[in-house]
This record gives structure tokens, C-alpha cells and sequence, in this order.
């Protein structure tokens, strides 16, 4: 980073590898965010940001139970 930038920000909607988190971690290197796509979900969600969350029950008949009476 360069700049007056006091922290990063990197977010993708994948995940990162250990190497990323390792260097945004790094001691001596300026603060790095990661937001990986799980946490990006999370807050959307939380923020509600042009997102709907439904809880959805969905009911199965197990015809062989049924056929054993």
C-alpha cells in the first residue's frame, strides 16, 4: 500500500489461502482486512444490503414407511 492509506481492505467472494491471511497478518506491514466470500454473506445479512433471508421448512413423505403398515 502507498499512500496515507492507514489499513487495506481486500474482499472477494471466494476464500483466501494461508499465504493471503499470512501476509495481511504480517508484523511490520500495514493492517490488511480480509473479507472472504462466508463473511461477506454474513454481513450483507446482518446489514440487510440487497439481501431477503427466508427460513424455508420443506416436508418429505417416505412412501416406503407408509407401504410397511
Amino acid at each position: 500500500m502507498q499512500g496515507r492509506a492507514d489499513k487495506g481492505l481486500v474482499i472477494t467472494t471466494g476464500t483466501f489461502t494461508r499465504e493471503a491471511v499470512k501476509e495481511a497478518t504480517r508484523d511490520g506491514a500495514p493492517p490488511i482486512d480480509l473479507i472472504d466470500g462466508d463473511l461477506l454473506c454474513d454481513k450483507l445479512k446482518e446489514l440487510r444490503l440487497g439481501v431477503d433471508t427466508k427460513i424455508i421448512e420443506s416436508v418429505e413423505i417416505k412412501n416406503g414407511w407408509f407401504k410397511n403398515l
